[in-house]
């Protein structure tokens, strides 16, 4: 860092506003990276589904599975062994196969309710993103009731992906809203705590990388959640 004698102080005039700049610095980038991803996906996901060619090769065909499931590829990367650039290319890839998958939801769904429910999660996720970084209760409590969370609705929406019960279907969306909004304040505090941890630039760049990657897949989590509960599904669907 440039200045860690300022940064790691423990107490001092001069300390608390370096810290507190780089800090504001810090979580910019963070929200900058976020934001970028979501645009790109956005991007991504009306290109797809501007193709009926491409669309009919991509989901009428076994393709589809690959799409669906090379977002899952992300779990098994090493971030905290990669580089900063290539950190940043891994997250652009993903976010841009989040894209590709989130393009049947544009067929799915109508414009507007697509375009109603991302207002409204951004402004959940704004509210609750606030909220965690400058409430001064300790989060990590919840880390247990989140992950339990987080694990139900991955094992409820493999069983529905059989089922196909719209009541199950219901039940989900309802619980990944409570959830997913819950990981936004828990993440952001978090993200806030990993700054200090920092021992390098090249530690913050990449905990900025892993950060925006959080908060990429919490609000399109929350997207999808609300979107199930409140978006209007098109005539031919």
């Amino acid at each position: 860092m440039n200045e860690p004698n300022l940064r790691y102080a423990a107490a001092g005039t001069l300390a608390r506003p370096a810290v507190d700049e780089g800090l504001r610095r810090y979580m910019l980038r963070v929200y900058n990276y976020m934001a970028s991803g979501i645009l790109l996906s956005g991007i991504v996901a009306y290109m797809a589904a501007s193709s009926t060619s491409f669309m009919q090769a991509i989901w009428g065909s076994p393709l589809q599975w690959v799409v669906m499931l090379a977002p899952l590829a992300i779990i098994f990367v090493p971030f905290q062994r990669l580089s900063v650039a290539a950190g940043q290319a891994v997250y652009w890839a993903f976010t841009a196969a989040i894209g590709l998958s989130l393009s049947i939801v544009l067929l799915a769904y109508t414009g507007a309710s697509v375009a109603r429910v991302f207002f409204i999660t951004a402004g959940m996720f704004g509210a609750m993103s606030l909220y965690g970084y400058s409430t001064k209760a300790d989060l990590s409590r919840f880390t247990t009731f989140l992950m339990m969370g987080v694990i139900g609705i991955v094992i409820a929406s493999v069983v529905n992906a059989f089922l196909g019960s719209s009541a199950l279907q219901f039940a989900i969306s309802v619980i990944g809203v409570v959830v997913f909004t819950a990981l936004v304040a828990w993440n952001t505090q978090m993200i806030k705590e990993t700054y200090y941890l920092a021992q390098s630039e090249e530690d913050e760049g990449r905990s900025a990388v892993m950060g925006a990657l959080a908060l990429y897949v919490n609000f399109i989590n929350l997207f999808q959640a609300l979107l199930s509960l409140l978006g209007v599904r098109t005539s031919n669907d």
